[in-house]
Formats: structure tokens, sequence, C-alpha cells
């Protein structure tokens, strides 16, 4: 018989087993006595019952004797009376939560969980954790396994709990992984590239960066399309400058820089303006149809024939789909290409890149990302060279926190106020960038934490935004509350990236989304290190339709691959770019052809949809556009949304009403 002896408070439980099966469990006080210390009280139960019988202690004098003892400490008082009676123990390392259940597990510090001051089984630090999760509804059987992997990684059941625990200073408990910055790398200074004079002097530029060498070690400055997928912050916008502005001194055309959104091409802007106003003159075109209204009117030059012209994908789009040639342009840069995914306007994108190959066939191309999947499969697509830099130029912890939505603000609060009281080596505070999933909630964010931060978003003024902006560059705020929507656009010198919401709008952000966006954290000119914090609510959701629920969505993001870029367009999308390539090859049935051939995705065959609803005409080998073919052009609508409109004008004579009811169909 083995007996283990676990010392309480009061009084010592005794287990005894056969080394197998627990047979009997006691409780037994110890009193002092003339004879020294003795059994005062002993009272004994079989295993798996729950009444003792008090039992005389001459029985346990007896079983002592003739067992093997074993204590789970060493107590004092119990090692006295075993050594008034002669006999022997040894320590033993055993599961005290297991003890309590009747159960024996002897545990070693390999083996070990660590909960407070003591060590316990595996199991039991498992079941301790779920009974902590109580408080979090609906957590789902991914997180619950992202746990429990810690639990086995880390030995420290303490410091998997301090992840459910916002309220609680956060560091390496909710550390989710670490991607380490690339070591210092020697590279070429730009003086010694075969590079126009003019450029080198305005630059402002010494040496290149890694990705930056990689692309002209590629045959950027000798005409060569290149895909360049590296991280944020390592320098692919300098790479579009470098063979843009060397094409055009050298006489072999303009350069067109092409970004998602207006707010960052308005940062471009301002910056190539301000950069390069000696040797050329810099446009902006972000669309006609925007231009006009006050709150997003920008003071640029609109000189479309500019040696520069920096626009939005729609922007210059849409002088191509009214019939205009752009001229002479000699470099295409398509900033954020992963845009190419995007379900909405990816195939936009597509068709825009194949009409400018047609438009400008000698043009160098350049695509740049710092995301996306399957990149080598995507060059080919493209007909590009692939310069791939995988390392970022400034480490990133990445941390996973699980809380309820009420407990969201007050961490994001936390989260920033901490952030910017760290100042990095070269001097900057630590400044971070929140994304969530709505305008509204953009301010209910930004009242709560206070004054050191701001909302920012597409529903702000042009010269809100550009407040937000400058405040943000010169370290006046120490947050942004952003929404996830303009995740690309955001150009931020951040530190922390912080995401209250794993949603754009309603639907979850993908891997490359989130990758995007991820890499906003850390700048090599202002910090030491990068930061990203995901904040996930078990069990939260933003629609019906969105599988998952956030914690599970966080892991996946976390841990995904992307997929490879290969789009396939429905009739709406296919008949769209099938109108505006039309338009740009007038009508040409070869080159329009040619021009699909040139795209990513697949497109659906339309050409006997539109000419069945008399939507274009076919004469001698030629497609001509009719005014409503123009306007699906122009409008960016395809031909299911234009049959649509037309059946409403038969019926409905109040454009408001017809405006009103196209709404209420997309919602």
């Amino acid at each position: 018989m083995i007996i283990i002896v676990q010392p309480q408070r009061a009084d010592y439980r005794l287990i005894f087993t056969d080394g197998r099966h627990v047979r009997a469990v006691g409780v037994v006080v110890l009193a002092e006595t003339p004879k020294g210390i003795r059994p005062k009280d002993y009272r004994l139960r079989r295993a798996g019952s729950r009444e003792y019988r008090n039992t005389p202690s001459k029985e346990l004098v007896a079983l002592l004797r003739s067992s093997t003892v074993h204590m789970t400490r060493n107590d004092q008082a119990f090692g006295s009376f075993l050594q008034d009676i002669q006999v022997k123990w040894m320590p033993v390392h055993c599961c005290r939560l297991c003890l309590l259940e009747d159960k024996v597990t002897p545990i070693d510090q390999g083996q070990a969980v660590k909960y407070g001051r003591e060590l316990i089984c595996l199991p039991c630090a498992r079941r301790e954790m779920r009974r902590e999760l109580v408080h979090l509804n609906h957590m789902g059987r991914g997180a619950l396994g992202h746990l429990d992997d810690l639990l086995a990684r880390y030995r420290d059941l303490d410091r998997v709990i301090a992840t459910l625990l916002p309220d609680k200073k956060q560091g390496k408990q909710t550390l989710f992984d670490r991607i380490e910055a690339q070591p210092i790398q020697q590279t070429t200074r730009i003086e010694e590239l075969p590079l126009p004079r003019k450029f080198v002097d305005v630059a402002q530029v010494e040496s290149l960066m890694p990705a930056q060498q990689l692309a002209v070690e590629a045959g950027l400055l000798f005409g060569k399309d290149l895909l360049v997928v590296s991280a944020t912050a390592s320098g692919k916008t300098f790479i579009g400058e470098m063979a843009g502005l060397k094409n055009y001194l050298e006489g072999r055309g303009r350069l067109l820089f092409l970004v998602p959104l207006v707010a960052l091409a308005t940062q471009k802007y301002r910056r190539f303006s301000e950069r390069y106003r000696d040797i050329a003159q810099t446009s902006l075109q972000i669309g006609q149809s925007r231009i006009h209204l006050r709150e997003t009117k920008v003071d640029a030059v609109r000189d479309p024939r500019s040696p520069i012209l920096v626009g939005t994908y729609e922007g210059v789009d849409h002088q191509l789909r009214l019939g205009r040639n752009l001229g002479d342009i000699g470099t295409v840069v398509i900033d954020e290409v992963q845009m190419l995914e995007d379900q909405d306007r990816g195939h936009r994108l597509d068709g825009l890149i194949a009409r400018l190959k047609y438009q400008a066939p000698n043009a160098q191309f350049l695509y740049l990302s710092a995301t996306i999947g399957s990149p080598k499969v995507l060059a080919k697509k493209l007909n590009a060279t692939l310069v791939q830099y995988a390392d970022r130029p400034v480490a990133l912890d990445r941390h996973l926190m699980f809380l309820e939505k009420k407990e969201k603000i007050p961490a994001i609060k936390r989260l920033i106020e901490e952030e910017y009281k760290k100042i990095s080596s070269k001097g900057y505070h630590g400044q971070s960038i929140v994304f969530t999933n709505s305008r509204a909630r953009c301010h209910l964010i930004a009242d709560k934490v206070g004054k050191h931060v701001a909302a920012y978003h597409a529903g702000l003024t042009s010269q809100e935004r550009r407040e937000v902006e400058d405040k943000f560059t010169r370290g006046k705020l120490a947050g942004v509350i952003t929404t996830a929507a303009l995740g690309a656009g955001v150009d931020f010198p951040a530190s922390q990236v912080v995401f209250d919401a794993l949603a754009m709008g309603i639907s979850w952000l993908s891997v490359q989304e989130f990758s995007q966006m991820s890499g906003r954290a850390g700048r090599p000119d202002f910090h030491d290190q990068g930061r990203v914090v995901i904040l996930a609510e078990p069990g939260a959701t933003y629609s019906r339709e969105a599988q998952g629920t956030e914690e599970e969505v966080a892991l996946r993001l976390l841990k995904g691959e992307m997929e490879e870029v290969a789009p396939e367009y429905d009739l709406e999308a296919s008949s769209e770019e099938f109108v505006a390539n039309a338009i740009v090859c007038r009508g040409d049935l070869e080159a329009l052809q040619r021009i699909e051939r040139m795209m990513v995705g697949s497109t659906e065959p339309v050409l006997d949809l539109m000419l069945g609803n008399r939507l274009i005409k076919r004469e001698n080998g030629k497609i001509q556009l009719t005014d409503l073919s123009r306007v699906m052009a122009s409008h960016f609508i395809g031909v299911e949304r234009l049959l649509g409109i037309l059946k409403l004008v038969e019926k409905v004579d109040d454009p408001i009403e017809i405006l009103t009811e196209l709404h209420c169909e997309e919602v």
C-alpha cells in the first residue's frame, strides 16, 4: 500500500492507493500530547464515497508502519509524528487538484503547469482555464484550441489566463508570435546607379533599402516589368519613383502612379509635388464625379498631361472609359495590387491594367504589394518578374486578447496611452492606429478615449483628414481611429496597430487585408519595433452570412495562408469590363479579345447578351456601342444593373424614387 500525505491548513489528507487506483481517503488532525504529536481525530471513507466514518487512530499507525509513505511537501508536525512511530517518508510531486478528486497524478517539472505558487497537471490546468472562461460566452472551439496550445507551450496557466483579463497590463502573456527584423545589409548608394543627376539631387535618399536593391538587380532601371512584394515601409514607393522619373527624364514617357483610395492619392500627390517640383510637375486625378464636391475637394493641379500623374484606379479609368487617350506613358505603377482580389473592385483594376497595357504597350509596369497570395503565379499572369522580400525592416510583435465588447474601449485607451509613453531611439513617441468596422464606431471610440486621438474615415472632409494627418505626423496625436475600409490608404507612421474589429463593414477581413493593415505597425525611420494587438470578442459576428466568430477569425488571420489571385467575374462585372475595353480599342473585336486575354481574372461571355438587348451592334468585325452601353462604361455598371434601371424607368417617373429603389436593392 502507498499512502500519500497532503498537508492542508488545519488537517492532513491521506490518499491510500495500490499504485494504480485510489482505495480510500482519510483525514487526520494532529495534536500535541505529553508523548509528542499524535492523531487527535481520524476519519476514513472509501474511494468514490462521500461519507466519512470515525476510525481508531491505532489503525492509521498500523497502516503507516506497513506502507510506503510519501508527502507532497515537507511538514514539520507530520514529519515529527512519523519519526516518533519510526516511519520513514519520501517526497512526491502530485497534482493537488487531482488529489482532491481522489486521483493520483505524479508530475515533474517538464510536464507540470505552473498555477500560482504550485504545479498542477495539464488536464487540471485545462479545466481551471475553462472555469475562467465562464464569463466569455460562446467561446469557439478554435479559440479554446488556441488556449490549449498556449498551455502546452508555456506550461503557465496564469500567463494564458492573462490573455482574458484586459484590465491588467499585458506583455508576454498575450504574445502570439514575433516576426523578427532582418539584419542590416550593405546596399548601393543611389549616386552609383544609372539614374539622372537631376533625380539623384532631389530624391532625398542616400542608399537603397534591401527591397529596392533587389528590384534594381532584377532590371528595374532597364525597363523590366516587376511585381514587387515586400513589407510595409520597405521602400516600395521609391521603386516606382526611380523607374518613373528615370524614364521621364530620359524621354521615354510620363509616370502614372495609381492607388486605390483618394486619401492615399492626395498623400502621394503632396509628397511628389514637394519632392520633385524642380524637375517635374505633378497632377492629381481622383475622378470627376468627386472633384467638385466641397467635402472632397483637394487644392491640386489637374493637368492630365503632367509628367507625374497620381490618381485613383477609378479616377484614371474614368478617362479611359470616356474614350480619352492618356498619351505618352512611360511608366505605370500599380500600388496595392492585391486589390485585384477585392470582391467589388478587383475586376475594375484588372480591366484597367489590361486597358493601360493596350494603350501604352511600351510602358514599364510596376506592381507593388505588401501582401499577396502565390506571387509567383500572379507574376506569370502579369508577365512580370517577381521581386520578393519577406523580411521586415522593423520587428513586429503580434498579440491576441480575448474580451467582451464592453471591455474593448477601456483596453484600447490603455494600449494607446501606454504606447504613447514609449519613446524610440529615434526620438519619436509610440503612436497607434485603431481599426474598426464603421464610421460611427470610430467616433464612439475616439470620444471615449479622449482628446489625444482622432477619428479618421472617408466621411470627413478633405481638410479634416489633412488636419488629422498633419497632427499625427508631428506627433501631436497618440492615435487615430479609422475604418478597416481605409486600411490600404492609411499611411501614418504608427508603431502600434490595434484591431477593435476584424470586419470590414459586415464582412470578415481576408488574410491579405489583415496582413496589409498589420504591416502598418513599425516604421524604420521612426520606431525600434512594431506591435499588433487583436481584441477578439468570443462569439461575436457582424452578419448572419459571415461564417465563424471573431475569436475564430482572429486565429485564422494570424495563421492563415493567402490564396492565389485567380478571380472569376460574374455577368455584371464581365459586361462592365467588356464595354470599357470596347471603348479603349474603338470596337475592334480582335483588339477587344486581346485586351481580355491580358486580364488576370476569367470573364463570362457577354457578346450575345449585349447584342440581344440591343446595347451594342456588330458590323464588319467591329462593335458599335450605343449610348446606353457608353453609360455602362462611364458609370461603372454592368448589364444587369442597367436593365434593372431601365425597368424602373418604365414604371417610375420620379428620379428620387428610382434612386431609392436602387439603393434598397443594394442593401
